[in-house]
């Protein structure tokens, strides 16, 4: 288990975990809006199956993200490399973790809704309007939160 905390493969001092679930974040974007094409071509059971894998996945990563931030022996130790102010670089991570938490909320409010309104079968159908504009905020997040992972990864391994 002690590879997961050697140098990870982005050419940066970050260990391998935090190389791993920073690949994962940054094409969780991408993998999130194949799901939504997949509604708008009309397959909402792929969508739906693809969304709850990617949500799933997604939970596992913060999980795995979260043990070895713990095993490495927390946020203080990895920003040791960093020239970046400590203060700077709390901030940062404080957004981040805010605009993470919110984005988990909504993702789970919006699974949580459509799978009751699927039952009602008013999803597809009344509950569609609802449903679009509650995914596509938590695409925003998730774009956000994968902006402001990068930017916290850059201030810990990069600078």
């Amino acid at each position: 288990m002690d590879y997961i905390f050697q140098t990870g493969f982005l050419g940066t001092r970050a260990p391998l975990f935090m190389d791993i679930v920073s690949v994962i974040v940054a094409a969780l974007p991408f993998l999130i809006y194949g799901a939504i094409s997949l509604a708008k071509k009309g397959n909402y059971s792929a969508h739906e199956s693809v969304q709850r894998l990617l949500f799933w996945i997604s939970v596992i990563v913060v999980g795995f993200f979260e043990f070895g931030v713990r095993m490495e022996g927390g946020y203080k130790n990895l920003m040791e490399g960093s020239s970046v102010s400590h203060d700077y670089l709390l901030y940062v991570l404080i957004f981040h973790i805010i605009i993470s938490v919110i984005t988990l909320i909504l993702w789970v409010k919006t699974l949580y809704f459509a799978k009751r309104s699927k039952k009602q079968s008013t999803l597809p159908g009344l509950y569609s309007p609802t449903h679009k504009r509650d995914g596509q905020w938590t695409f925003i997040g998730i774009i956000f939160t994968m902006l402001t992972g990068a930017w916290v990864y850059a201030l810990l391994f990069v600078f």
